[in-house]
C-alpha cells in the first residue's frame, strides 16, 4: 500500500476518534450541562397557555375541552405540546407531537393537526439571586400535516419574543409573537399573539395564576378582528418522583372577553415530567 493511502486512512481514524470522544463528551455533560443552564435563570413554574422564556427539559401531555359560541365541544388530545430539551447551554429545542381533535359535531371530521418546531435561544438572564428577570428569542414553525381541514393550509413560522421579570414570590411572564404563513398570507391570515402570566407562588409547590391570551387577526377570514381570554388556573409543582425526574400538574379554564372568539371557553389540563 503506497504512502497515500496509508495518510488518508489514518487520517480517517484519527477523525473517526475525535468524534467519537467529542461525542462521548457531549453526551455524558449532558446533564450537567442542563443543570448549568437552568441555574442561570429563575426558577419560575411554565404557565398553561404562556410559553416560558426559561429553558426546560421535560415531556409535557396537556389536555384541553374547548367549546364554540354554539355550544360544541372539541376534544383536544395533547394540545400540541411534547419533548422539550436543551441540546445546548442557552438554547431549547420543543418537538410537538402532533394534536388530535375530536369534534362533537357530526359535520365536522376528526382527525390530527400539524406538526410543529420550536428553538429558543436565551438572550440573558439572571436568577432570583442575582435579579430575577430573563429574555429569550424563539423561533417556532409547522408544518401542514394535519388531515381532513384540521390543520392550517400552509406552513407557519412564528418569530417570537418572550419575557419575564420576578420579584418575591410574583413573576410575570409573557410573549409576543407574529404568526406568518409561508404562502396565501390573504387567506390564511396573519395573526399577532401576546400571552402574558402572572402567578404568585404559595407554600413553594403551589402557583396560583393569572393568564391574559390575546390574538389580533390581519387578513384571511378574520380580518381585523382581535380576541382575548382570561384564564385563571393552578399549577401544582415541581414534585420529585425519581431521581432527576419531576412530576407538575395544572388546569385551568380560559374565558373569551371580547365580542369575536374562535373559541367561547376552554378547559386546560397539563402534564409535565421535567427532568
Amino acid at each position: 500500500m503506497s504512502k497515500v493511502p496509508l495518510f488518508a486512512v489514518a487520517v480517517i481514524l484519527c477523525c473517526s476518534s475525535t468524534l467519537t470522544f467529542a461525542q462521548d463528551g457531549y453526551f455524558s455533560n449532558w446533564f450537567a450541562r442542563v443543570d448549568k443552564t437552568k441555574d442561570e435563570q429563575p426558577h419560575w413554574v411554565t404557565p398553561l397557555a404562556t410559553t416560558t422564556p426559561r429553558l426546560e427539559e421535560e415531556y409535557r401531555y396537556d389536555q384541553l375541552w374547548q367549546e364554540n359560541a354554539k355550544g360544541i365541544t372539541t376534544n383536544n388530545y395533547d394540545g400540541g405540546k411534547g419533548l422539550e430539551l436543551i441540546p445546548f447551554e442557552k438554547v431549547e429545542v420543543i418537538f410537538n407531537v402532533p394534536p388530535y381533535l375530536m369534534h362533537n359535531d357530526p359535520k365536522v371530521r376528526d382527525g390530527f393537526g400539524d406538526v410543529a418546531f420550536l428553538v429558543k435561544y436565551r438572550l440573558f438572564s439572571e436568577n432570583e439571586e442575582h435579579g430575577n428577570y430573563i429574555l429569550t428569542a424563539f423561533l417556532g414553525w409547522s408544518l401542514p400535516t394535519g388531515d381532513h381541514k384540521n390543520g392550517a393550509p400552509h406552513a407557519v413560522i412564528t418569530p417570537t419574543i418572550a419575557y419575564g421579570k420576578g420579584l418575591g414570590n410574583f413573576d410575570l411572564q409573557g410573549t409576543f409573537g407574529i404568526g406568518l404563513p409561508v404562502a396565501d398570507t390573504d387567506i390564511v391570515g396573519r395573526t399577532y399573539v401576546w400571552n402574558n402570566a402572572f402567578q404568585y407562588r404559595v407554600l413553594r409547590k403551589f402557583w396560583p395564576e393569572v393568564e391574559l391570551n390575546s390574538t389580533f387577526f390581519q387578513d384571511g377570514k378574520n380580518d381585523g378582528q382581535k380576541q382575548n381570554f382570561v384564564t385563571p388556573g393552578l399549577i401544582m409543582g415541581r414534585f420529585r418522583l425519581w431521581r432527576r425526574v419531576g412530576f407538575t400538574i395544572g388546569g385551568g379554564y380560559q374565558i373569551a372577553t371580547t365580542h369575536f372568539h374562535t373559541t367561547n371557553h376552554n378547559a386546560i389540563l397539563s402534564i409535565r415530567f421535567p427532568f
